[in-house]
């Protein structure tokens, strides 16, 4: 008898998760630094996936049958795609149960987010092709598309390394698919290492304004409980069970959502394979991901909502508990599904790049966030490095950690930022597009050009949000 492979695979999930809150509860190391359950039982996780455990039965006599782990191979690539409807489900409700401020709040609200993470990414392609162009080609043999490497992986992260794998293909560098997917590793491993090395300092230095530091907690609290007197409400029942439950309605807005990023994403796959796509032969719309256009069908339905429902029917505690739950199965899918073994026989290049965009990363954090950034740098510098890392859940877990009631305005600007964000960058048009246009226009027009905008969003960042604002980010 065969198991349902979904239900298998959230058994599994659920296992894992109990078995890392355990271990949370007794270890004080974990809770000392606020490491969080899901992170702990993703990387009990990846021991036991095929990657781990399953290298260690390749090698030991007689211990074959751990060659792929302990997860079944149907649950394993359900795992593989558990990410991509989390992740998409935590953004289709962004919107969702509030007002959605007008074009000039958006930018107010966000501008700041938008001029650091423009930065960032445009960054990452400037110092990679300046790689490709100095070190990758001349001393390695690699073709100057390698240059898009660092970006793919790090700010476009897992889904969008392999979601290219036929571009690379097409290109006739098809191991650069698997540098892609291991930068994509390497980064999420180091964003999640240096990112809680980062968080316990900022704790400890007073710029985590909403996290408590471990000593201020009871002995509940540091394992992750409430207060036995303290009560608290997962939101308001806005229907009647007997006609609907509100949990139900709130799902209900949420794929409503969905639904209409599929449509948007679907009507502009259409317009490219009538136009552009045949004519010139560049594939563009065919690598964005669904989770950006979600968000921009849960801004469209909650403009609907607002403008035809006279009842209160959304309730953002609830989608707050619905986030939290998808967030927490993404970290253990994603970090248990992690590939160690993508990097290829070209390790010394692919430590190059790792290297380079690692010390990118850090350097924009250290030095660029709280000049640019405004109130709470901190919180929403967590929240983009994680991104710049190689998965926007890494950003999220660590504000997770530094905002766990969502008092700043951090998770809010990220949600608008991404209008102005993904659609382009990290997984957006420009990253499917940045291979394609440095094989067919060269290495050296495609860096005037990310330059050109680097520099431009620097100097936005810098001179209008850092100036504008008195540069209080610096000052906090």
């Amino acid at each position: 008898m065969e198991f349902n492979s979904v239900l298998l695979a959230f058994v599994f999930i659920a296992v894992l998760l109990a078995a890392g809150m355990l271990l949370r509860m007794r270890i004080p190391f974990f809770q000392k630094y606020f490491i969080p359950t899901s992170l702990i039982a993703g990387l009990i996780g990846l021991l036991m996936s095929k990657e781990a455990l399953g290298k260690l039965g390749s090698i030991i006599p007689g211990a074959g049958f751990l060659e792929n782990g302990v997860y079944p191979e149907k649950v394993y690539d359900t795992m593989l795609s558990i990410p991509e409807v989390a992740i998409t489900i935590i953004f289709a409700s962004l919107f969702l149960g509030k007002k959605i401020p007008g074009i000039k709040k958006i930018w107010k609200i966000a501008g700041p987010q938008v001029a650091y993470g423009q930065t960032v990414s445009w960054g990452q392609y400037v110092v990679g092709i300046l790689l490709a162009i100095f070190v990758l080609k001349p001393v390695f043999g690699l073709p100057p598309v390698a240059g898009a490497l660092i970006e793919i992986g790090f700010e476009g992260g897992p889904g969008t390394a392999a979601g290219m794998r036929g571009t690379f293909e097409a290109l006739d560098f098809s191991e650069g698919a698997s540098m892609a997917l291991g930068l994509a590793t390497v980064g999420i491993l180091t964003g999640v290492i240096t990112g809680i090395i980062i968080v316990n300092w900022g704790i400890r230095k007073g710029m985590a304004k909403e996290a408590k530091k471990a000593s201020e907690l009871s002995d509940r609290e540091r394992r992750g409980l409430y207060p036995e007197d303290e009560e608290q409400s997962a939101g308001e029942l806005s229907t009647r069970s007997e006609s609907i439950e509100s949990l139900t309605v709130n799902f209900l807005f949420i794929f409503v959502a969905v639904g209409a990023g599929m449509l948007l994403l679907k009507g502009l796959l259409l317009l490219e394979n009538t136009t552009w796509g045949p004519a010139y032969d560049i594939e563009i719309i065919k690598h964005v991901p669904l989770f950006p256009m979600a968000l921009l069908g849960g801004v469209a339905t909650q403009l609907l909502y607002d403008r035809f429902s006279p009842y209160k029917l959304i309730d953002k505690k609830v989608l707050a508990r619905i986030e939290g739950f998808s967030l927490d199965v993404l970290i253990v899918a994603s970090i248990t599904t992690l590939s160690i073994s993508a990097i290829s026989e070209h390790i010394l290049p692919f430590l190059i790049l790792a290297g380079a965009g690692i010390a990118l990363n850090l350097a924009a954090f250290f030095f660029l966030a709280k000049r640019v950034l405004t109130d709470h740098w901190f919180e929403r510098a967590v929240l983009e490095y994680g991104q710049s890392m190689g998965m926007t859940t890494t950003g999220l877990l660590l504000l997770q950690i530094v905002d766990p009631e969502k008092e700043t305005p951090a998770l809010n600007a990220f949600g608008y930022k991404q209008i102005m964000f993904e659609p382009i960058v990290g997984g957006g048009l420009f990253t499917a597009a940045s291979m394609p246009l440095i094989a067919q226009f060269g290495p050296v027009p495609v860096l005037i050009g990310t330059g050109i905008l680097f520099a431009g969003w620097l100097s936005i960042g810098l001179f209008y949000f850092g100036k504008k604002d008195g540069n209080k980010g610096a000052q906090s």
